[in-house]
């Protein structure tokens, strides 16, 4: 069968990934093997594909291929979340689009939409995973919102609740004015905002504001300026404070002030919180509207007026603009103050602001009766398992960011105020009282167990926060019934499989779900969920702008897989993309990627098409390239490995690459290529194919459909139906040459410079050129002239002691060359090379005795490092005293 003269990555990628499933090579089930497992972090069914998702879930998939290739029962478990908040905004627009409004339909109805709308729009992004070839096991895909794990949610809930971790109260939360909930803190993203400052005008109860002077050196003034960036909550305010050591404001002490606008009277009071050296140095508190300004409510005993609506409008108890949305409010109150001669003046200012995560809107503080779960108790072991090293986070820079976050962790507000979601299983009566409860029958008999009347009861109207459910995925997806209750053993699964082995994801979320996923796991199976956290950077454009659909700067995944090919994008995006840093991609990576899929696709064309001889005598000349590769290969792979251990896949993507590029095309197939026309023999054919089986093998979790498609040639003889490269056995590395790879370096080093001679010196590549040698070094040329003749094209090799006349030189290692050029040298570009590769050589070992003549370094360093450093003096004398006979001889 011969072989396309072109790779069609479609065609490889259609056929090998649809043929993978049919044989179900991605799927696992407990057995005797060593299991390796990851767990997808679940992307939103709102969501469509994008950059980030590419390179984390390339990276997921280069791990458990390679682990499947290593005998290893890997398990790749996929699934998405039902993210309540950007789902319910969807189904919301979609009602909208037909008609309908959320608020004039029940709940059992706007869920039969959501649900209607999930199966129609979920599935896009595990489908288009498929494209990029995740070797998910599909079988196993699992929705947070099925039935079972909706189950382990509540149960959960149940399980906390009795332990006295989850409490309902009245709390300052993050509210989502768009999403209409509350967020948690982690969901609140903090961003600097260009602003005004209004400096404004409180009369003090019993003056005339129109006839007074701000003033308090001179005498009484008739008002206080305060400043604020919020005026449209001056009709909240219900207290103005001073510092109590603040002598500017001491005739302030007692008295009341009026809130502009409204004329209601508010108190002065005093406390140390308040900073003199800001603003004016006086500061309304607005209780309802300020975390800040709460506590200091709590503290002096202040109302509470709320004026906000759930939408960020104004409600009734605003008196003025009450409908008014918060922002267009204020612009009008700025309005209003300023007419009332109330708005002493205005200037600009920053500072930072939340922002919803989910919506993008400007979160507003507001006091909201919630659900919240207490997290210092399960923050702690949390931590120790990080600390500890028994969870590794990857790289471990982030290791202080997570100690910081768990030494310092808030409550988390679980309630949201939405119904697509797992409703919180808490059970009200007519008078509010509640019980928590599995289901209706089992809160009547809570409330008779705790001797609590009731006529008809009613379930809490919100749902439990999306990452409530998340947070027991590594163990939801293996067995559900063990949320909830530590006392389960759990089935076969999840005693097989939990705890899973790395989990791959990106450090902005390294709390909302990694410590949460850690805490869970620690509370219902008493061990962490998995052992190792691969922590990814940014993906940004070449200008290290962040990718975003606003500023057009974000390719489509999908259109980038049909230019470049899958393969092409996967070693394009992990090329540029080190662990824990941000990536600049360039869609020039995706065409190297293409490219490099290419250039093996052509030199196995090439190997392919050679023809080959039974004779064993033409091939030993090429033994000692076989030796080397073998050798090389060997030692490449032991360097793979090691990047694959600190998870530095992009180095270890670059080594194969390497490998593959230079080594194994320009070098090894250079070396032992036959003559035009000319078969090549059969132990060098065979061995040739050998290495190429391991290329495909040791290529294959990062290019799977190349790879396959080549491995199924006719050229590695007849493969059975399960003979796959996915499945094949990973290399491992034997046997090394050190002496061999080392003077196969200085080989490739004269072979390139008798090139840069020919070059200079414009002479054809097929004129052949004598070669002398001056050997001061113990390699045996006489081994590696074969290798010489044919790639620096070299009509014969003498061994010499001097440098013959008309020569160009060069040295490699210890040793110097000469390259007859018969009246073609120019004597005075020659002396000016020499002599400025003596300037480089005599400052190098300047260094070098630098280095040797301070003795704190000779007596500290390790007695290897002192040796190389000795070996590099002897290697630039030697090599200086050959320069310096050359320009004697010029």
């Amino acid at each position: 069968m011969s072989i396309s003269k072109i790779y069609d990555p479609k065609e490889a990628e259609d056929k090998w990934y649809s043929y993978w499933q049919e044989k179900k090579f991605f799927h696992s089930e407990p057995d005797e093997r060593e299991p390796y497992t990851i767990v997808i972090p679940p992307p939103n069914v709102t969501g469509v594909l994008h950059m980030g998702h590419m390179l984390n879930n390339t990276i997921q998939d280069v791990l458990i291929r390679k682990a499947r290739m290593q005998g290893k029962n890997a398990c790749w478990v996929p699934g998405t979340d039902h993210a309540s908040i950007a789902t319910e905004a969807k189904v919301v627009a979609m009602l909208k689009e037909r008609g309908i409004e959320k608020k004039d339909i029940s709940r059992e109805e706007f869920l039969k939409y959501a649900w209607e709308w999930k199966e129609k729009y979920g599935g896009i992004i595990l489908k288009q995973l498929e494209k990029l070839g995740a070797s998910c096991d599909w079988d196993r895909t699992t929705f947070t919102m099925d039935e079972a794990l909706s189950e382990a949610v509540k149960d959960t809930f149940i399980h906390l609740y009795k332990k006295g971790l989850i409490y309902r109260g009245i709390r300052m939360v993050n509210w989502d004015p768009k999403g209409m909930t509350a967020v948690s803190d982690e969901e609140v993203i903090r961003k600097e905002v260009n602003q005004k400052l209004y400096y404004i005008r409180y009369q003090i109860a019993g003056s005339a504001l129109q006839n007074a002077t701000h003033n308090p050196q001179t005498k009484i003034p008739g008002y206080i300026v305060i400043a604020t960036t919020r005026p449209e909550t001056i009709m909240a305010d219900t207290a103005i404070c001073i510092n109590p050591n603040d002598e500017r404001y001491s005739y302030l002490k007692g008295k009341k002030v009026l809130v502009p606008l409204i004329n209601r009277e508010i108190p002065v009071i005093e406390d140390e919180y308040v900073e003199m050296e800001f603003g004016t140095g006086c500061l309304k508190v607005t209780p309802a509207h300020d975390l800040n300004d709460y506590e200091l409510g709590v503290k002096h005993h202040l109302p509470v007026i709320d004026i906000l609506n759930d939408n960020g409008t104004l409600n009734e108890k605003a008196q003025i603009l009450v409908g008014e949305e918060r922002f267009v409010a204020r612009k009008k109150i700025a309005r209003m103050l300023e007419e009332a001669g109330m708005l002493e003046k205005v200037e600009d200012y920053k500072s930072q602001i939340g922002f919803s995560e989910r919506t993008d809107a400007a979160i507003e503080p507001k006091l909201s009766l919630q659900w919240f779960c207490r997290m210092e108790e399960m923050a702690k072991p949390a931590l120790k398992y990080v600390l500890d090293g028994d969870i590794k986070l990857i790289p471990d820079k982030f290791i202080n960011t997570y100690r910081h976050w768990m030494e310092n962790v808030k409550d988390w507000c679980i309630s949201r105020q939405l119904w697509w979601g797992q409703r919180i299983p808490a059970w009200y009566n007519e008078k509010g009282e509640w019980v928590v409860a599995g289901d209706l029958a089992a809160a009547e008999q809570e409330f008779r167990n705790a001797n609590i009347d009731f006529q008809s009861i009613r379930q809490d109207e919100d749902v439990v926060d999306t990452w409530f459910s998340s947070w027991l995925w590594p163990m939801s997806v293996f067995d559900p019934k063990v949320c909830g209750h530590p006392e389960e053993k759990g089935n076969a699964d999840i005693n097989y499989y939990y705890p899973t082995n790395d989990l791959v994801t990106a450090p902005e979320i390294l709390f909302f779900w990694v410590a949460r996923m850690i805490m869970a796991g620690n509370e219902f199976r008493g061990e962490a969920p998995f052992r190792n956290v691969y922590l990814t950077g940014i993906v940004r454009d070449k200008l290290g702008r962040k990718m975003s659909k606003s500023l057009g700067n974000s390719p489509d995944p999908i259109e980038l897989i049909e230019a470049y090919g899958a393969d092409g994008v996967r070693v394009g995006m992990l090329l540029c993309s080190p662990a824990g840093n941000d990536l600049m991609f360039d869609e020039s990576y995706c065409e190297q990627g293409r490219n490099f899929a290419n250039k093996i696709w052509n030199a196995f064309r090439l190997v392919k098409g050679w023809t080959v001889t039974e004779t064993t005598e033409s091939g030993k000349e090429n033994i000692a390239a076989i030796n080397w590769f073998e050798s090389r290969f060997n030692e490449a792979l032991i360097e793979i490995e090691s990047h694959f251990k600190q998870y530095r896949l992009s180095e270890a993507l670059m080594a194969i690459y390497k490998l593959v590029w230079d080594d194994f095309c320009s070098w090894y197939l250079e070396m032992i290529k036959p003559g035009y026309q000319l078969p090549i023999d059969r132990h060098t054919f065979d061995a040739t194919k050998a290495f190429f089986e391991n290329i495909l093998k040791l290529l294959h979790p990062f290019m799977p459909f190349l790879t396959e498609e080549l491995w199924h040639d006719e050229v590695f003889a007849e493969r059975g139906e399960m003979e796959c490269c996915i499945v094949a056995p990973y290399p491992v590395s034997g046997g090394i040459d050190t002496k061999l790879l080392k003077e196969i370096e200085i080989v490739k080093q004269v072979i390139s410079e008798v090139r840069n001679i020919r070059n200079s010196k414009q002479i054809s590549p097929k004129e052949a050129l004598p070669l002398a040698i001056n050997a001061n070094s113990d390699i045996e040329y006489s081994a590696y002239l074969s290798i010489i003749n044919k790639l620096a094209n070299i009509s014969e090799v003498s061994f010499v002691e001097e440098k013959p006349a008309g020569a160009a030189a060069f040295i490699a290692g210890r040793d110097e060359f000469f390259v007859s050029l018969e009246g073609n040298i120019d004597a005075e570009a020659e002396r000016e090379r020499i002599t400025k590769e003596l300037d480089y050589l005599k400052g190098f070992l300047k260094a070098v005795n630098g280095k040797l003549s301070n003795e704190r370094f000779v007596q500290n360093a390790k007695p290897d490092i002192v040796e190389n450093e000795r070996k590099k003096k002897a290697d630039a004398e030697a090599k200086i005293i050959i320069l310096e006979e050359g320009l004697k001889q010029l």
